[in-house]
């Protein structure tokens, strides 16, 4: 099997299952250790994009910031075997979330949000989905295989046969 033929199809898949993995750990570690830092904080740099949208709920932060790890862990899983049938599942868990996600804040979009604010968080809400899609179409048809572990061998040290007495044996006298 010739992997060489897709490698840039290859490179494409692992910059983007790359993204797709930050985003899931640095937003799912940050929800689950710092929850309401998140809530008041996400993205950083001084936009708010959560809080903006409702009420604090301690349990809802968590739980959003695990299920980000739990797609971090699919997408690294893809990153790491490079397989393009596991690339294919981490990007359809990314369009699945993604989706409705994107959904949702087309149909309650809120009132307190910033121009900036806004088109960035558009741009981030169409980018989730679109790289979910995007590793699905992209992946090469070709699979990189699992690679096997290499074989080893026991080695024992070999026994001297000659003057060998075997086991048990006394020495002459």
């Amino acid at each position: 099997m010739r992997l060489d033929v897709n490698r840039g199809r290859w490179l494409a898949l692992q910059i983007m299952l790359g993204i797709l993995t930050l985003t899931g750990l640095v937003t799912g570690l940050w929800a689950v250790i710092a929850p309401e830092s998140w809530y008041n904080s996400f993205p950083g740099f001084g936009l708010h994009w959560v809080r903006v949208d409702g009420p604090y709920n301690h349990h809802l932060a968590a739980d959003v910031g695990a299920f980000f790890l739990a797609l971090a862990a699919v997408t690294m899983v893809a990153l790491y075997y490079l397989d393009s049938l596991i690339a294919r599942v981490a990007g359809l868990a990314w369009l699945v979330f993604g989706l409705p996600h994107l959904l949702y804040h087309v149909t309650h979009w809120p009132d307190g949000m910033s121009a900036l604010s806004s088109v960035l968080n558009a741009i981030s809400l169409v980018a989730l989905p679109a790289l979910g899609l995007a590793c699905i179409l992209v992946a090469p048809r070709e699979r990189r295989p699992v690679p096997e572990p290499a074989p080893f061998t026991l080695r024992f040290p070999r026994r001297n046969t000659r003057g060998s007495r075997g086991l048990g044996s006394r020495p002459p006298r």
